[in-house]
């Protein structure tokens, strides 16, 4: 992908490696701190550490997301991605007079803390709209392209292109809808079938986004179309149940068939028109 001219998000926050202070924590000079205080003046330490957590009486500071490091590749990649996204979806949402606005994206390793529970990098990456932060493990690129053999940046850009999809369905209203219409669904297998329209909308938008940046940009160098369809092909529900199980059972399906999910990118990358990813509305996926 030629990203040489995109300007890198600033929504992105790097919890990778742990070594810093996370929200509620403590350092460790701050304990030795805490302890001195409470040997020499017979202060409690815990009114200590209260106070420089933020936890006692005096004012806790906001501290700014812990940003990547400059030389750290695959990190400012993703925040090239993110940011042709930001670029994308800021004139689709103007040009419907609205105004678009940019989710967070985390990076982690093992497992973080979300608004919607604990993100685990088994998980793959995911969206949670109630703190609209996208979170993505970087080893999944690596299984990406070693166990679903769907290599490339494009392959890559798509798997973020996809949640920020999935963002944009929530600022339009569409996921609140569906979950309320899942939870009046008779069956798992009717509240399924509604995520996988909201699944392949996602698809859909991912594409809108790609035919766009390449439009405005020439991001895609030739070929890298297809990486992308071969990682929507490779994370189809059919294809993964028949590696992980041995057998395909559709009413179990939560993301569409592999067909499906390139049919719904390739209607977004060739129209780049958001109108054409109703899914809702669409007689066969």
């Amino acid at each position: 992908m030629r990203l040489d001219e995109q300007s890198e998000s600033l929504n992105v926050e790097d919890r990778r490696g742990g070594g810093g202070v996370g929200a509620g924590g403590v350092g460790i000079g701050a304990l030795l701190v805490a302890l001195a205080a409470g040997y020499f003046f017979g202060i409690d330490p815990g009114v200590i550490l209260g106070l420089m957590t933020g936890g006692g009486h005096a004012p806790s500071v906001a501290r700014p997301a812990p940003r990547p490091p400059a030389d750290d590749e695959m990190a400012t990649f993703v925040a090239k991605v993110l940011g042709s996204t930001e670029t994308t979806w800021r004139a689709v949402f103007s040009e419907a007079g609205q105004r678009y606005q940019e989710p967070k994206l985390v990076l982690f390793t093992g497992a973080t803390p979300t608004a919607c529970g604990t993100g685990k990098s088994a998980m793959g990456p995911f969206y949670c709209p109630a703190d609209r932060k996208v979170y993505i493990d970087l080893a999944f690129y690596r299984d990406l392209r070693d166990r679903f053999h769907a290599p490339g940046e494009f392959a890559q850009a798509y798997v973020i292109a996809h949640e920020v999809g999935h963002h944009v369905q929530n600022l339009l209203g569409i996921s609140d809808k569906v979950h309320a219409a899942q939870q009046r669904s008779s069956s798992r297998a009717a509240a399924n079938a509604l995520s996988v329209r909201l699944e392949l909308q996602a698809d859909c938008f991912a594409g809108v986004w790609g035919h766009r940046a390449d439009s405005m940009q020439k991001i895609l160098e030739p070929g890298e179309i297809e990486q992308a369809l071969t990682a929507a092909s490779a994370i189809g529900d059919d294809r993964l149940q028949r590696q992980t199980q041995g057998q395909i059972v559709p009413e179990s399906f939560t993301h569409g068939t592999s067909e499906q999910r390139v049919r719904w990118f390739k209607r977004g990358m060739e129209s780049g028109d958001v109108r054409q990813c109703n899914t809702f509305n669409a007689a066969s996926l």
